[in-house]
Order: structure tokens, then C-alpha cells, then sequence
């Protein structure tokens, strides 16, 4: 393992995408502990993302590993932006993915007297004070302004505020009567006393209490101050034992003064170990962002089904399997990277067509009439379930004079190498009949192409042709008598970059404004009519679909049950890979 020293202390590097479970292992082999015990700390503040997954995924999976436990702590110390709501949708979500806290669900706000009381601690041993700077002040003392304005990361040592010297016995009646509520808002804080000079700015005397008069959804109005995240952070893992503090890059830099905290206040030493967040092409993965997208109605809401949301995941059709899958094979490593959504919907491919029943759905239909076929008369064929499933049997199908086909299955005048239905070509009915295309009817006004003609050889029925005649194509269909409509809500990307955030530009700029199609009317099996929330299917030629909540209304009536559009047939990961695999070779 390769070490080098930069400005935030030493920052370890490995090859190995099992980096954490090495470190694991060190740990219990020296002996610094003796069991593993890890936590997943939400802020609840928005609901969770895809890259939320990765994270408990590493939390949960490295406690089972090495026989030990994983917390579940919500960090609620930000009352102006935390709600129940927030935690109950990230409990449901946890679940959901298939993880279980059991009895060790936690709130960072049980532990307000305790993070007061070792505030006091340190106030007492000299390394706290109040100061009474305002932020921009602050700001400015700490060199964080001169950093933002001109975008560096080396700054001039900072200055010590005017009241970095006050007397324990002072810090220690000032920080009681912040407490008590004496002071308004913002008039006081309350830092660590560090080291302005440090080049790590994190460590120049960071503020660990500030005042601010907001209703805390679980504590009420009990207390008008309230801890910084790194300060409770560190202190809330040592309360509950914690082992492993495993979190994302960004909190590389915040390690020397998590571990100054622990030291200081002299409780459990739990370790912090950092690696790569999940970047996806396509994707924001910043619950504020996802927030403005929620807040400016840019989306239905955070379960929208073109969110990153696990919420959104799940309505758009996802599973709990095939994003597991999906996180394990992207591994866990110490270096940024960028993965292809297309990744991820290999992995949900994968998984859906195992488990997903076919069914024929005419999703802009256009009529069909058999020209030779009795009016009256409806017959029954038999259609595999799936596949991919031998034991997920047979349904029954029946085959009438009137049928829905897909509109683009016919063309009055045929592009080049087009093997569909158009006058004097024949295609074969899936499960049915062979049959000739002989017209098609307009509507007189609009010009509109409103029905096909054609006849169907009775002697083809299945795939039996008895003058062993072939056809190029054949094309999905649903019985005009039979088929139940549905409404259908076909989803694109949400952005329309690769990378949705250009440099200097905003997330929005290339936010994808033809993202939604919906299809009020569509045309199913009857088996359809009674799927249930959460069903998955893959509708035959047109990708995977899932059955959503909501019903269509029409007027004040709920009239259809919607079904969307989880992904396409199409595997462009497959292609990638070949074509990687084919340069390879070269």
C-alpha cells in the first residue's frame, strides 16, 4: 500500500477495489478492535439517490462480512431543511433494497445533551471558545473568502479572531447563556481553537455550534443551538462504537479534524475510511439539485420515475437485485470515476428478462382486419409466459377477425429493407397465422391511415407452413374484442448530456425537455387488467414495462391502469463491450 503526504495528512491509495475489507482486517488482526461495527448516517433532508445505494451497500455488506452490525443513524442536526417525511421515505428505501437495521435505529438528536456536554469537555480543557464574529467575518479571518473569490486552494495563514482568548470561565457562562437563549441568531458561535495558520482550512478553529431559533422536528423547541456536522459526526460514531466510519472522497479532507474531535473529547476511537463516490453519465446526484428539480416542478416529485432516486428506481420498474448487482460490479475504489448508465440498465436487463412474463400490447395501435376470417369467430392459441422460464407455463390467447397491430408495422409506402406489413407483403402473427397485406382504409378528412386489410393462410397457424413459405418478419398483435386499454408513459433520460453539469454552466442547461411521452390510450392482454403496483413485464419487440400506481383519469373517473416504461430491448452496454472487446483483438 502506497502512502503520500498532502495537505489534509496522509491520504492512503490501493489498487484493489476491496481496499476497505484490507483495512478491516489490518485492524482486527493488530488488534485495535476486536469486532466490526459500522453505520449508514443520512441526513434526512431528501430522499435517497442511487449513489446513497452504493454507500449503505458498502456499510451494511462489510458488517456482514466480518460477522458485526450496521446502524442505521439519521445526522439530524440541520432543523431548518430536516423532516419525518424524509426519514420515513429513507426507512422505506433501506427496506426496499433489502437491508435490515433491526433494533439499531438511531437520531443524532438523542444525543443533544451528551454532544453539549462534550462541548463543555473541551471548552474546560482550553481548546473551545465563543467568538462572536459574524460569518462573512469569519469568513474572511479564516481565508475561506479569499479562497472562494479567487478559486485556490492554497491560502495566506489566517488571523486569530478578537476573541479567541477569552477565559475558560467565560467561554464556558457564554456558551451555558447560548443555550439559554439570550442571544439572537447568528450573534454567537461556538469554534474548535486549532490552528488558523493550518493549511487544511477545515482545521482553522471550525465553528462546532451555532444559534439558530427553528423548530427541530423531533426535539421541538427544547434547544436553540445546535452542532455542526463535524463536530457531531465523529462524536455520535464514538457514542454508538463504531468501528468504521466509511464515507465518500469528499471527506478525506475532513479526517484530521474528525480525528481531532475523537481526541479531544477522549472517547471511542472509531476510524474514518473514505472512498469513491458513485458518478453516473446522465446523471445529478446531489440531493440539492434534485431538490430544485423537485421544488421547480421540472418533475413530478422525488419518486418520479426519471429521478435517481430509489424511489424513482423502483416506479420506473427497477429491482433490489439488479442494483446490488450493479453496485458490486462497479466495485469499491479510492479514485473518482465516471460509470455508464448504460451499465446499470445492462444490470437491470439481465435481471427482468429472467423473471419478467411476455405479453403482446399494441402500444400505438392501428386496426387490423382479417379480410378471410369469420366475423363471429374467436380462436384460442397457447403463448409461452417467458422463455427464459419453463416454469412460468403457457396463457391462452385468442385470435379474432379484428385486431390492434403496432402503427409502425405498416407502411403504405415501405423504406428500404422494411419486412413489415405493406400492399402485397406478408408477416407472421406471433403465436398465429401468416398473413398477406391486401389495403388499408383512410380516414376521408385527414388523410390518416385508420385501418390495414389482409387475409391469413389457414395453413400456417403456429409456424406450420405447408409449402414451406417464410416470411422476414413477425410483428406482435391484440385482439380488437379481447384487449383492454391501458395508458402508457414512455420516459427518456432526464438530461441530454452525457455529462449534465458543462464546466461554468448550470445542471439545467442541458436538462431534457421531451423526457416524458405519454400514451393515453394502448391496447394490452386482458391479463394486464389485473396487474398490481410493482408488476414487471416485458411487452413483446417493445421493451420492459412496470405497472405504476397511478390509474388514468378521465374527468373525475379512473378509467385505465398506467403502465411505464422501465427500458428498451436494446442492450447498448452489450455493444459497447463488443466493440471494446473487438478493438482489443486489433
Amino acid at each position: 500500500m502506497e502512502k503520500t503526504k498532502d495537505g489534509t495528512g496522509l491520504t492512503e491509495h490501493t489498487g484493489s477495489t476491496d481496499f476497505i475489507s484490507e483495512f478491516i482486517k489490518e485492524d482486527l488482526t493488530s488488534g485495535r478492535f476486536s469486532w466490526v461495527h459500522t453505520r449508514f448516517p443520512p441526513e434526512p433532508n431528501g430522499w435517497l439517490h442511487i449513489g446513497h445505494c452504493k454507500a449503505f451497500f458498502v456499510d451494511f455488506s462489510m458488517a456482514e462480512r466480518f460477522g458485526g452490525t450496521c446502524n442505521l443513524r439519521f445526522d439530524d442536526t440541520n432543523p431548518e431543511k430536516e423532516d419525518i417525511s424524509y426519514v420515513e421515505a429513507i426507512k422505506r428505501d433501506v427496506k426496499w433494497m433489502g437491508y435490515d437495521w433491526e433494533d439499531r435505529e438511531y437520531y443524532a438528536s438523542d444525543y443533544y445533551d451528551y454532544l453539549y456536554d462534550l462541548a463543555v469537555k473541551i471548552i474546560k480543557k482550553g481548546h473551545a471558545y465563543v467568538d462572536d464574529l459574524s460569518e462573512d467575518a469569519m469568513s474572511e479571518y479564516r481565508g475561506t473568502a479569499v479562497a472562494d473569490k479567487h478559486n485556490i486552494t492554497e491560502t495566506p495563514p489566517g488571523k486569530n479572531s478578537p476573541w479567541r482568548d477569552r477565559s475558560v470561565e467565560e467561554n464556558l457562562d457564554l456558551f451555558a447563556r447560548m443555550r439559554a437563549g439570550e442571544f439572537a441568531d447568528g450573534a454567537k458561535t461556538l469554534r474548535a481553537k486549532i490552528d488558523m495558520t493550518d493549511p487544511n482550512l477545515l482545521l482553522r478553529d471550525p465553528v462546532m455550534y451555532r444559534i439558530r431559533r427553528e423548530t427541530h422536528y423531533r426535539t421541538g423547541n427544547t434547544w436553540c443551538i445546535y452542532p455542526m456536522y463535524d463536530f457531531q459526526h465523529p462524536l455520535s460514531d464514538a457514542k454508538e462504537g463504531i468501528t468504521h466510519s466509511l464515507c465518500s472522497m469528499e471527506y478525506e479532507i475532513h479526517r484530521p479534524l474528525y480525528e481531532w474531535f475523537i481526541r479531544e473529547a477522549e472517547v471511542f476511537p472509531s476510524r474514518q475510511i473514505e472512498f469513491a463516490r458513485l458518478n453516473m453519465t446522465r446523471t445529478v446526484l446531489s440531493k440539492r439539485w434534485l431538490l430544485k428539480l423537485v421544488q421547480e416542478q421540472h418533475v413530478s416529485g422525488w419518486d418520479d420515475p426519471r429521478m435517481p432516486t430509489i424511489a424513482g428506481l423502483r416506479r420506473r420498474g427497477y429491482t433490489p437485485e439488479a442494483i446490488r448487482d450493479f453496485i458490486s460490479q462497479v466495485g469499491i475504489a479510492k479514485t473518482d470515476s465516471m460509470v455508464d448508465i448504460a451499465f446499470l440498465e445492462y444490470c437491470l436487463r439481465q435481471d427482468l428478462n429472467r423473471r419478467s412474463p411476455r405479453v403482446m400490447v399494441a402500444l400505438r395501435p392501428l386496426k387490423l382486419i382479417i379480410e378471410n376470417w369469420e366475423a363471429d369467430r374467436v380462436e384460442a392459441l397457447e403463448a409461452v409466459n417467458n422463455p427464459e422460464d419453463p416454469a412460468a407455463g403457457t396463457r391462452t390467447l385468442y385470435f379474432s377477425r379484428d385486431l390492434w397491430i403496432e402503427r409502425d408495422d405498416f407502411a403504405e409506402v415501405p423504406p428500404p429493407k422494411y419486412f413489415r406489413l405493406f400492399p402485397g407483403n406478408s408477416v407472421r402473427l406471433r403465436y398465429g397465422y401468416i398473413v398477406t397485406c391486401t389495403g388499408f382504409d383512410k380516414d376521408p378528412v385527414t388523410g390518416e391511415i385508420i385501418a390495414v386489410r389482409g387475409t391469413y393462410d389457414r395453413e400456417t397457424k403456429g409456424g406450420n407452413a405447408q409449402d414451406n413459405r417464410t416470411v422476414k418478419s413477425t410483428i406482435h398483435w391484440v385482439s380488437a374484442a379481447q384487449g383492454v386499454p391501458i395508458e402508457v408513459r414512455v420516459y427518456d433520460y432526464l438530461f441530454s448530456a452525457e455529462r449534465p453539469v458543462p464546466a461554468g454552466g448550470a445542471f439545467l442547461d442541458n436538462l431534457n425537455h421531451h423526457s416524458l411521452e405519454v400514451i393515453p390510450t394502448a391496447y394490452a392482454e386482458p391479463c394486464l387488467a389485473q396487474a398490481l403496483p410493482g408488476d414487471r413485464f416485458q411487452f413483446e419487440r417493445l421493451g420492459y414495462f412496470v405497472r405504476d400506481p397511478d390509474s388514468a383519469v378521465e374527468g373525475k373517473a379512473r378509467t385505465k391502469p398506467v403502465f411505464n416504461k422501465t427500458l428498451g430491448l436494446r442492450d447498448t452496454w452489450a455493444k459497447i463491450a463488443q466493440k471494446s472487446a473487438q478493438e482489443g483483438k486489433k
